[in-house]
């Protein structure tokens, strides 16, 4: 081979990471990778989904970026497939392209009032309180700096990520790297109740027994549930603990001086109310047969809420010229699908080949299988002659921030930080980002 196989990996999330990873580590085809993301930062949704008052689980960053050192990868941020250049132009100048663009999208609720002033999805608000340069701040912080009642639909982790960062007393949030202006506007939120609705049981519940816990142990809020279903038993050892964990937060009475979160089962919304804004959530009490299907039963109540947060999960994104079926790119282990046939040298891993499932480390497998099909089919792959990447993109008047630029970005986060007795606040305007990276045309 004269030279080393050239390919792209879009998305510089978990995924993209890990794909660059195995790319670069294995010894059996040379290779040279350039690892692109629309964003002028690394890390995707280590970045920007997980809660920041996680440290340990943001940690996972360091352990992300030894990659981006390795002499065979190369980052290129604050390139977007689709604005700077399109896929048949990757197919000109990689040999192989891999997609890890993710599902950054939302499902909707699907209901009336759903589009009300005060009515988000989740990844509006963890946008915001992440920092992403993409958050809608002020739609988010004027439904926040109302929100005496919150409604998050949902009983996910994300949906507890939501729920405990609102009830958060402002002290402990300090230790984390949200910008300023969202430690501001959660200290001066009005939250006295927030109610988290699962249309299922407790036993049927997504959330993870760690995320449901640190609920029963917030400073400045009472976790309360119903006893309703919290006498089933389940050899599911997860389950178990759960219930358990609920079975404690049904003996928890209101606290004065603090906020409730409150778990509710067997209950969906059918619309939102208001009229300017969201003032209320009509819910139905929900049935479950013995087949496991839902039933509504037609007994409603309105809840009160200021705020109403969507928490019902993921949706891909598509990207132009790329297939998208039911939110994921057609596949055969990591293998573009075209048409219903492989597609040489396209490649995907990550949410976008198998849906937004699984936890962060659920990645790493997941790109390993992909990287395993590129490189058993590396031998056959077509070399294209085109010119460097990053030079083509100059020559169009982009400014790639590269990885000294996001070292520089990282020093700047961490002044910010250390100006405010914080050990890092994240820079959350596309702008500031770029003149932090100090980017030279």
């Amino acid at each position: 081979m004269d030279r080393p196989l050239r390919v792209a990996v879009v998305g510089a999330g978990p995924a993209g990471i890990y794909a660059a990873e195995a790319l670069a580590d294995q010894d059996d085809v040379p290779v040279a990778v350039d690892l692109l993301d629309r964003l002028p930062v690394p890390f995707g949704l280590v970045r920007h989904g997980i809660a920041p008052d996680h440290l340990k689980m943001r940690a996972l960053a360091d352990t992300l970026r030894h990659t981006l050192d390795h002499p065979s990868v190369r980052f290129v941020g604050d390139v977007e497939v689709g604005r700077d250049l399109s896929v048949a132009d990757l197919r000109a100048h990689a040999d192989a392209v891999v997609f890890t663009h993710g599902a950054s999208g939302a499902r909707r609720l699907g209901i009336e009032g759903e589009d009300l002033p005060g009515s988000l999805a989740a990844t509006d608000v963890v946008a915001w309180y992440t920092g992403h340069p993409d958050a809608d701040r002020a739609r988010v912080e004027q439904a926040v700096a109302r929100a005496r009642d919150v409604v998050v639909v949902g009983v996910g982790n994300v949906a507890l990520d939501v729920a405990r960062v609102l009830a958060r007393c402002p002290a402990e949030l300090e230790t984390t790297d949200m910008p300023q202006h969202v430690l501001d506007a959660l200290a001066a939120a009005p939250v006295e109740r927030i109610t988290l609705l699962g249309r299922r049981g407790p036993a049927q519940a997504s959330f993870t027994t760690q995320e449901l816990r640190e609920l029963g142990h917030l400073s400045a809020a009472v976790a309360l549930t119903d006893p309703e279903g919290l006498d089933e038993e389940s050899e599911v050892r997860a389950v178990a603990r759960n219930l358990a964990t609920l079975r404690e937060f049904a003996q928890h009475v209101p606290e004065p001086g603090k906020a409730t979160v409150r778990l509710r089962f067997f209950a969906r919304p059918v619309r939102l109310t208001g009229g300017d804004r969201v003032t209320g959530v009509v819910v139905e009490r929900v049935a479950v047969d013995p087949a496991d299907r839902l039933t509504g039963t037609r007994e409603t109540e309105e809840l009160a809420a200021d705020l109403v947060v969507a928490a019902v999960g993921y949706a891909g994104q598509d990207l132009p010229d790329l297939p998208v079926s039911g939110g994921v790119v057609p596949n055969e282990g990591g293998r573009v699908l075209r048409d219903g046939a492989v597609s040489p040298g396209e490649y995907v891993a990550g949410w976008i080949k198998r849906g937004p499932t699984g936890v962060v480390g659920t990645n790493k497998h997941d790109a390993r299988e992909t990287v395993a099909a590129l490189l058993a089919d590396a031998p056959a792959l077509p070399r294209v002659g085109g010119p460097d990447l990053v030079e083509t993109l100059r020559a169009r008047g982009c400014r790639p921030v590269l990885l000294e630029n996001w070292r520089a970005i990282d020093e700047a986060e961490h002044a910010l930080g250390a100006s405010r007795g914080r050990a890092r606040t994240t820079i959350h305007e596309r702008e500031a980002l770029r003149s932090a990276a100090r980017v030279q045309r």
